[in-house]
This record gives structure tokens, sequence and C-alpha cells, in this order.
């Protein structure tokens, strides 16, 4: 069967190995690595018949696993990392190619094959890196952004590396091949951006017309493929191309849609990629050459990890992520692959340097997981030895922090809260560990403290024990838990108010001795069940009862071990329990010049008028003589009844007339 019985034999081993994966509780891509070192030419056991072929195909693995990352690329979110991505990512492959070609130079090789050997060390796994944070759910932090920033920049370097380190061969001469490369790779790249944002669109238009989702994965793929290829003709990168489309595709208004298509099918091409990656390891050649090769790991492992955590805190960032940035860009990547083809297809490396950094690459592509999930440990251990980091504070008052509030976390929940005290006027101060967040927070005027809100120092420099009170909105109970801890060590008498995952959560919290808990995702959907009912022209006192009880339920344990609470919660139930509506006073209205007394609105329909807007003017709680005119806005507020009732008032005077005696 050729290529069709490989392909089987890849999926029916990446499945075994993705379930011994997840068995072990870890990311997919190492089965996958797994299963193609168990089907590769060098174990002997059962081998595919064109390994050249699953190469292939695993090109177009990586064209669609950046044309799905182009499609998620936004400029505004990459905005906060873009100048340790821009500067920062040069410097760090600079440092990491001298760095290879000491050690190149170490092992006695000549200094084409050292400076070779460091301009492979230098570019990291964009897949492996994702596929990463994909499984450990970890995609969108600063962390994340960062290396996602680092990740793209060091892709794009692959083109001037791939057309100038041939050229080293015979320098004189490679100057204008060097040239005319970078000419025709400005030349593509200005097509892609300036025809792209102009006709892509429209056939995405069109394809989406069809209303055929079939014909809408096949246009995007034949994009994303189509062009990518189109730019092996250019002499640059058919993954670069793919990615350039779907970073021009990203800005339409299909670009969500488009993403949602293709993650299934760049699953599965990306599988392919991973077995390959595996095909590639030889264990005779590891076993021959076991010392250096371990050596070589441990270098790369250590050196470029060092190297990555400098450059991330020479650019401003503390706390978790030089570490984060350090353990997981530390590996070679699926780029030197191609970077070492082209060495090995121009004689410019031998073949014992092009084995050696395959395997170096495998070995640390199949480690990435596990040193990247070390992480959180090491960071750890580090605020334990160094309590006393600088802590950076943004906006905060002369006169200092007093009877304030703190907002622990400045996700969208605390910058909304924050926003509204200031309006207020109130005094508070964020502390969020997010630099992305802390730079919109200095960017607000907000008053900020960046920072880890578990830890005592920097709750202490928010002036936690002279806060009146605490309000924690970060979306993980560990972190929730830890806050509450060390606030009420720092303060007995602080009140505070948090943010709940779940209903065991929120007992936990209360248990704690938190003043008031809060689960948003029930709220929401309480309030978006009662809103959806209120369409539905059920009565407000059934909607009432209803979203009442379910609150109840959610709310017993707190009712039953706090009277206050309690009291609270049915001050709220009593709230929901009447509705405000605005009401326009309509040409031929009988309410036209009379007054509110004369109308006797309370006595006949139960209502109560608490404002009224005529123009831009606006008039809270009017007296009794106010007179009504047409085009006023009215707002009542009362139960469904009363409300109905009214609202035929102000549009049928006999409604009124009827009423108005049993009043």
């Amino acid at each position: 069967m050729g290529i069709a019985s490989d392909i089987v034999m890849i999926v029916l081993f990446a499945l075994a190995g993705g379930i011994i994966a997840n068995f072990l509780k870890q990311p997919l891509i190492l089965g996958y690595i797994l299963a193609g070192v168990l089907i590769g030419p060098h174990t002997g056991i059962i081998t595919v018949s064109d390994i050249h072929d699953i190469e292939m195909l695993a090109e177009i693995g990586v064209a669609l696993l950046l044309f799905a990352l182009g499609l998620e690329f936004s400029l505004n979110e990459l905005k906060p990392v873009r100048n340790i991505a821009l500067i920062g990512t040069p410097l760090q492959m600079l440092l990491t190619m001298g760095y290879g070609y000491l050690i190149g130079y170490a092992f006695g090789w000549e200094w084409k094959d050292a400076l070779w050997l460091g301009a492979l060390m230098s570019v990291s796994s964009t897949m492996v890196v994702l596929k990463t944070f994909m499984s450990k759910g970890l995609l969108g932090t600063l962390s994340s952004r960062v290396m996602i920033g680092m990740l793209i920049v060091q892709d794009l370097a692959i083109v001037p590396l791939m057309i100038i380190l041939p050229q080293l061969n015979d320098p004189a001469s490679g100057l204008p091949v060097v040239g005319l490369a970078a000419l025709k790779a400005a030349i593509f790249l200005l097509l892609i951006f300036v025809l792209g944002t102009r006709l892509l669109p429209r056939l995405m238009r069109y394809a989406a017309s069809w209303n055929s989702r079939e014909f809408f994965l096949l246009t995007i793929t034949a994009l994303g493929l189509g062009i990518g290829y189109g730019t092996h003709f250019f002499g640059l990168s058919f993954a670069l191309g793919a990615f350039v489309v779907g970073m021009v595709l990203s800005e339409s208004d299909y670009g969500y849609q488009a993403l949602s298509d293709i993650i299934p099918l760049r699953d599965i091409f990306g599988l392919l990629f991973f077995t390959s990656v595996g095909m590639l390891l030889d264990l005779r050649f590891l076993a021959a050459n076991f010392q250096t090769v371990a050596l070589l790991i441990v270098l790369v492992v250590v050196g470029k990890g060092i190297i990555f955590a400098v450059i991330s805190r020479l650019f401003g960032y503390g706390n978790v992520v030089p570490i984060a940035v350090g353990l997981g860009l530390f590996q070679v990547g699926e780029f030197s692959f191609v970077l070492a083809r082209v060495g090995i297809n121009t004689g410019s490396i031998s073949t014992e340097l092009y084995s050696l950094i395959l395997t170096t690459a495998v070995v640390t592509m199949f480690l990435t997981p596990f040193i990247a999930g070390l992480t959180n440990p090491l960071y750890s251990l580090k605020k334990s030895w160094f309590r006393h980091e600088h802590l950076e504070t943004i906006n905060l008052p002369r006169e200092g922090l007093h009877d304030h509030i703190v907002i622990a976390g400045c996700g969208q929940v605390g910058q909304n809260i924050a926003r509204i005290l200031k309006r207020l006027a109130l005094n508070f101060v964020v502390i969020e560990l997010d630099h992305r967040r802390i730079e919109q927070a200095k960017s607000d005027g907000l008053p900020a403290v960046y920072g880890d809100a578990s830890q005592d120092i920097v709750l202490e420099a928010a002036q936690i024990g002279q806060a009146r009170l605490l309000i924690i909105t970060i979306p993980s109970a560990v972190a929730a838990n830890a806050i509450v801890d060390h606030a009420r060590k720092l303060n007995k008498h602080l009140s505070i108010v948090a943010r709940a995952t779940n209903a065991e959560h929120m007992v936990e919290l209360h248990e704690k001795g938190v003043y008031e808990v809060v689960q948003p995702e029930f709220e929401a959907s309480l309030e978006l069940t009662r809103q959806a009912l209120i369409h539905l022209n059920i009565p407000l006192n059934k909607i009432h009862d209803f979203t009442d009880l379910v609150h109840k339920e959610l709310y017993a344990p707190l009712y039953k071990s706090d009277e206050d609470y309690r009291i609270i919660s049915q001050l709220k139930s009593v709230s929901r329990g009447l509705d405000l509506r605005w009401v326009n006073v309509k040409q031929g209205s009988h309410f036209n010049n009379k007054s509110i007394g004369a109308l006797q609105i309370r006595s006949v329909t139960g209502v109560s008028i608490v404002a009224i807007i005529r123009g831009e003017d606006f008039f809270p709680n009017p007296e009794a003589s106010f007179v009504f005119r047409e085009a006023d806005l009215v707002g009542v507020i009362g139960e469904f009844q009363n409300l109905q009732t009214f609202k035929a008032y102000i549009e049928n005077h006999d409604v009124a007339q009827r009423q108005a005696p049993d009043a």
C-alpha cells in the first residue's frame, strides 16, 4: 500500500503513544515522538516504507501550525512584548550562536562547523512550545505571550540564516546571492500584505456565501498551503508563507471561523510531524556517542535556558516570567531540521554534526514538557529564598494609602471595579502579577502594585494593614485561599469580598471569614436566564420566584452560618423583585400637560415614578406638581402587574377610568 500503509501505521502507533502519555498525564506530543522512535528506521521493530514522504507530509503539519498561529496572531496582543520580541530575540540568537561557537571550539571543530552549531542551537521549537502550553492551559499568560513573540521572530530569522550561512563556503561570491534573496523576500512579503488585505477577504466572503463548511475549509486550506508553497519558489520558508497568510486572514471577519475549522486538520498533520521527529532519533548513533550527546544536551539546556532568562530579566520581566521563558525555550527547534538539511545539501556541515544536532533536537523536544513543568516549583523556591525582591508600584498617592480598598487581580473584573471606584473618588490600589495588565493600569492612571498578592511583602506594599476592604477577583481557588490567609494574618479586622470557583469553594472561603462570596459564572447564568424569561413575556413575579429559589439553593450554606449574610441576601432578593421600566409619553397621550398628582398615578397603577428624562435634562424623584410633556421618558418601578397597568394607563385612558374607582 506504500504511503497509505505508512500513515495507518503512524496513526495506530501515535494512538498507543497518546494513550500512554495521557495515562502518565503528559502532553500527547511525547507519545507521538515515542511512536516515531518505535517505527523509525533505527530500531528494527516495524519501519515505515518511505520516511522521506512522511517528512514531506510533516512539513505540511509545520505549515498548518504556523497558519493557525497566524490566525490567532494579534499585533495588539503582542504590543506589550514587542520590545523583547523584536530586540531581545535577535540578541538572544546572537548570544546563543556565540555560545554554540564556543562549544564547537571546545569540541575541537572547525570554525564553520562551530558557527553552524550555534545557529542551529539558536532556534527553539514553536510546535513543541505551543502544544505544551495548550495541554497545560497556559496560552494567554504573560509568559506564553513573551515566548510566542520570541518564537515568531526566531521563525522569521530562519529565512536570512538559510540564505546567509551556506554562503560562508565562499564569502566573496555569496554577497550578490544574499542581496538577491533579500530583495525577493521583501517583494514577496509586500505582495502578500498588499494584495492579501484586499483580495483574500473578498475570497473568504465568497466562500462563506456558499454556506458550505466543507467548501470553506477547502478554501482556507488552499490559501494557507497554496500561498505557503508559493513562498518556496521565492526561496523562502514554506511555513513562513502560511504564517503570513494566516496573519492577514486574522484581520478579516472570518478569522475565527477559519481557525476553528483548520484546527483538526492542523492536529492530524502535526501528529505526522512529531512522529517524523521521533523517526530521526538514531539510537545506535546515540549509544555510540552517548557522552558527546549527553554533554551537548546539558550545555544546551543550561546555557540556552540561562540566556533566555537573562534576556527576559533585562527587558524588565520579573517574578515567574524569566523562569518560565528559560525553562520553556531551551530546546532545539524544528526549523533547525530545515536549516540542517540546507547545510547538508550545500556541503556546509558534516554528517556527524547533522546527526548530532538532530539527536539533540529530538531529546530536548522530548524533555520540554517535563522541564517546563518545573516552573512553578522553582518559582516557589525562588520566592522562599528571595522574599525581599523589588516591587514596582505605580500611581500611588503621595500621601500614601489609608482606609482604602485593595483589589487583588486586575483582569477584566478587577479593571471594571477599579474604574468604578475611581469615578466614585474612593481610595484603592490594585495588585497584579501580569506585566501586560500592569501596563494597562498605568495607562489608565490606576494605582497599582506589581507582584503576587499571595505574598506578604506584596500585600504590605499595598498597605493591607491600613485597608478597609479587600476584593479578590483572581479566578483561582488556590490563589484566593492563599491571599485570604495572608491578608487575615496582616489585618485581622479586614473585610473581604472574594470570587469563588464553585459552591464548595464558596463555603471554604466563608469558613475563612470572607465577608461575602460571589460565584460569577452562576450569577451570569442566572441573569441570562432571567433576561431570556423576560423576553418570553413570562410574568416577572414567576421569574423572581424561580431565580430566588435557585439563588437560595446555591447560597444555602452561607444563609445557615451567617445571619448578616442572610439579611443582605434577602435585601437583594427584594430588589430583584422590583423592575425598572422606561415609558415614553407619546403624542396624544392624556399625560400631556397634566401633573403627577392630577393623574393619581400611584393610587391608580401602584407604581412609583423615580425619574423623568426630558431632552438633556434629568429629573430624579419628581414632585407631585411635575407636569408631563410630549416625548418625556418616564422611569417607573414596581411589580410586573403594576407596570403593565401603568403602560395601559399611559396609552389608554379608558383602562385607567375602569381601574380608578377600585384604587
